[in-house]
């Protein structure tokens, strides 16, 4: 799911086989798991077997991760399967039980939560096929041997409800449905590679990343992921990175549909589009919501790399006046589309123009118009730049863009510009980066922001910042305001962003 979201895997309920075996004599020797477990369990830390005739003794409990990989997992013989055979799944394990009166189950449940079997996807209470007055409670196998291996408050609890302590066992069937796509997968590819545990859902579509040891699997990874998440139809591949000017991806159908077209929902705000044509990611969720947040009623925004809508439309929403602009033909009719299906076509204006030509043409054109009006109706400007492999290089758009005199500092157009950075301070990076292209220091006079982690060593930012006068106007008249001595007008311009501090802050 991840927002990008990724979510647990679901597990079905359904409870398959069950066989009751009896154990008449609670002091009696009882294998630690039953007998087709012995020899494992033997050879697990922390469990000893005494011997026959002799009670086993436990070290303090295995963590549930432990105990679950060795009692719940798939077969060992799925080892390298590519092709998925749910019936392989099929294992059975021995579970203690014990037999109590239907009318007092939930009392007793809320004494048992220590005892009683804690897997998911599978109940803790059954019915008893041979008496229907009675329910069976499944116990965790790894807590209750015996009758003494309940604590003194579950005894007490037992004899005041007239429940006998003595333990069954059962042969609990388990199949593919009861395993976690997590579980399947591990028990499935090579011994200790990394497995597939989540993805980027976009609306039925389940986006993955493959590694290169897990190409052989891909299509068996690929149903898995369907099978376990509900709603989810279609899973893809990325096979190659976003390197080409429309800022999509190839991607191949690993199972499931073929088809691409799909709805999404973020922040209340719904999205159409083609995912094979255009760029989206639910990785970007929160930084959408905390650009939109930046902004008052009454503001201008110009969304240089627009894509389908995700700042242009929630921005719009709050009434400000909005210019969106993507050179990709196909993500210039989807933002037309989700434009009107969010009702806030006639609050944007857009464009299908290359991010230099818009930032010199219409951004220009409407800068000029704005940055001349009355102090009082002057708006508040700014500029999203979401292309974080290339963005910083359209700064340069910026330099000499407006002629004559400069506005007032406040009234600058903020610029949000995202980048990537491998470097290791990657604030210091972009900084450097962003500065060099405009021919100043931003050291002084911005604040960089942790979007996310991208991979190991690689971190998208955002580095924000008002233009410069002496960046975004030629041919300065020189008067008092705009032209102070330098260390004066750093000091002024830092204190203008004190509020926003240098900070590298985790997205959510």
């Amino acid at each position: 799911f991840l927002r990008i979201l990724w979510r647990p895997f679901g597990f079905s309920r359904r409870l398959l086989k069950l066989e009751r075996h009896s154990i008449t004599e609670s002091k009696s020797l009882i294998p630690l798991a039953w007998t087709s477990l012995t020899q494992t369990l033997s050879e697990s830390p922390g469990i000893f077997l005494l011997g026959q005739g002799k009670r086993f003794s436990t070290m303090p409990e295995i963590e549930t991760h432990e105990r679950d990989s060795e009692l719940f997992s798939p077969p060992s013989d799925v080892r390298g399967m590519t092709k998925l055979d749910r019936t392989a799944f099929k294992k059975t394990v021995n579970i203690p039980v014990l037999k109590v009166r239907k009318e007092i189950v939930s009392r007793l449940m809320r004494s048992l939560r220590r005892a009683a079997l804690q897997r998911p996807g599978i109940k803790r209470v059954i019915e008893d096929p041979e008496d229907k007055e009675s329910r069976l409670i499944l116990l965790d196998p790894y807590k209750i041997f015996t009758h003494d291996s309940f604590e003194k408050a579950e005894l007490s609890v037992l004899e005041q409800l007239n429940v006998s302590p003595q333990i069954s066992k059962y042969n609990l069937e388990l199949t593919y449905e009861n395993f976690k796509s997590e579980e399947i997968l591990r028990a499935v590819l090579p011994e200790g590679q990394d497995v597939t545990s989540g993805f980027s859902r976009v609306g039925h579509i389940a986006h993955l990343n493959l590694r290169d040891h897990q190409l052989p699997f891909k299509q068996l990874i690929g149903q898995v992921m369907i099978d376990k998440n509900p709603g989810i139809t279609s899973a893809v591949n990325k096979i190659n990175n976003i390197d080409n000017m429309y800022r999509n991806f190839h991607m191949e159908v690993l199972s499931g549909e073929q088809n691409m077209m799909t709805k999404v929902r973020e922040n209340k705000y719904t999205y159409e589009f083609d995912f094979s044509k255009v760029y989206w990611n639910p990785r970007l969720s929160t930084e959408h919501s905390r650009i939109t947040e930046l902004l008052k009623a009454g503001d201008v925004l110009f969304d240089v790399f627009a894509g389908v809508g995700p700042f242009a439309i929630p921005v719009a929403k709050k009434n400000c006046t909005v210019f969106a602009n993507d050179l990709n033909p196909e993500s210039h009719k989807w933002l037309l589309h989700n434009c009107k299906l969010n009702k806030v076509d006639q609050k944007v204006k857009i464009f299908n123009l290359d991010g230099k030509d818009f930032l010199q043409g219409p951004v220009k054109e409407e800068l000029i118009q704005l940055l001349s009006l009355s102090k009082e109706r002057k708006p508040s400007v700014h500029i999203v730049m979401n292309l974080p492999a290339k963005a910083i290089e359209f700064l340069s758009a910026f330099k000499w863009l407006l002629d004559g005199q400069p506005c007032s500092n406040e009234f600058l157009p903020i610029v949000h510009c995202y980048s990537f950075s491998k470097d290791a301070n990657p604030a210091k990076d972009v900084r450097q980066r962003a500065g060099a292209v405009l021919g100043i220091s931003l050291e002084a006079c911005s604040s960089v922001h942790l979007v996310r982690n991208v991979a190991p060593n690689k971190e998208m930012l955002c580095i924000t910042f008002q233009i410069p006068a002496a960046v975004l106007y030629k041919n300065q008249t020189k008067n008092p305001e705009n032209h102070e001595d330098p260390p004066l007008k750093r000091q002024r311009t830092a204190e203008a962003f004190s509020d926003e501090k240098t900070q590298i802050a985790s997205n959510t």
